[in-house]
């Protein structure tokens, strides 16, 4: 295997760091759904507000294929870049939007998530300033799950992760198997928030999508098989992710509670 070509100092170099969030229009289970309406605004514009409000980046992008999304966003005097080709995934969209840009770390927020966890995200960046931080190509989110219905539920991707908190894989199905029953053994949820160094994400985008991927329908395993390293963080923040009317409901429930988190 080649040099890791991330092996590069970073330590007292200012990164230049964005969050992009990849907004697609349809969806299956509710279509439309980042245009509905959550106490007089739309999802997206909720989530790209909540991003910007951090206060960790130095942009904050709203990257869509919708013209409706657009203008919504616009209307808020958001920034958005228009998606000029199809995507299978929400990577590779903004892959496409940051293949030009001047910048070291892009985080993808997932669009129908209203509620966004400033703390999560400051530990997500935090990791390019870590001692391991040079072999690094990528870092994601995981949440300890103990409801074997969770644990079982293949909606629900499973991560394991070595001694570092190097994730060794992904899977729908629970992961590791407890054929010890006696064993205390823990489970973590995959949260698809990701911060990605530009040259993974870039590799993400022109590499072809293997066995293991296209079986799993888990689009990080495209970074496993290709030999990149995953930093996994873990947190105790339940977010919502909006993908049925019924979390919308519960979305407005929450609101007070979630929102200046």
């Amino acid at each position: 295997m080649a040099d890791n070509p991330f092996a590069e100092p970073i330590k007292n170099k200012k990164m230049r760091a964005v969050a992009m969030i990849p907004a697609r229009f349809g969806a299956t289970r509710f279509p439309g759904k980042l245009m509905a309406d959550l106490r007089g605004k739309s999802i997206i514009v909720h989530t790209y507000q909540s991003t910007v409000a951090t206060g960790l980046f130095d942009e904050v992008f709203v990257v869509t294929d919708s013209p409706n999304i657009k203008e919504e966003i616009e209307r808020y005097n958001g920034k958005v870049i228009m998606s000029r080709k199809q995507h299978e995934c929400g990577t590779d969209r903004i892959a496409e939007a940051a293949e030009n840009m001047d910048v070291d770390i892009i985080v993808n927020v997932q669009g129908d998530t209203p509620f966004v966890h400033k703390e999560s995200l400051k530990q997500l960046l935090a990791v390019f300033d870590d001692d391991d931080a040079q072999v690094i190509d990528l870092a994601s989110i995981m949440r300890h799950i103990t409801d074997w219905k969770d644990i079982s539920d293949p909606n629900f991707v499973k991560v394991v992760v070595d001694l570092q908190n190097f994730a060794l894989y992904f899977s729908r199905s629970p992961i590791p198997y407890p054929r010890d029953k006696d064993l205390t053994t823990k489970y973590y949820e995959h949260i698809g928030v990701y911060a990605f160094r530009k040259s993974a994400l870039m590799d993400f985008y022109r590499l072809d999508a293997r066995i293991l991927e296209n079986t799993e329908k888990v689009e990080c395993i495209r970074f496993l098989e290709y030999g990149k390293k995953i930093k996994m963080i873990e947190t105790n923040f339940l977010g919502i992710e909006i993908d049925t009317p019924e979390d919308l409901i519960r979305a407005d429930n929450l609101f007070d509670d979630l929102a200046n988190l």
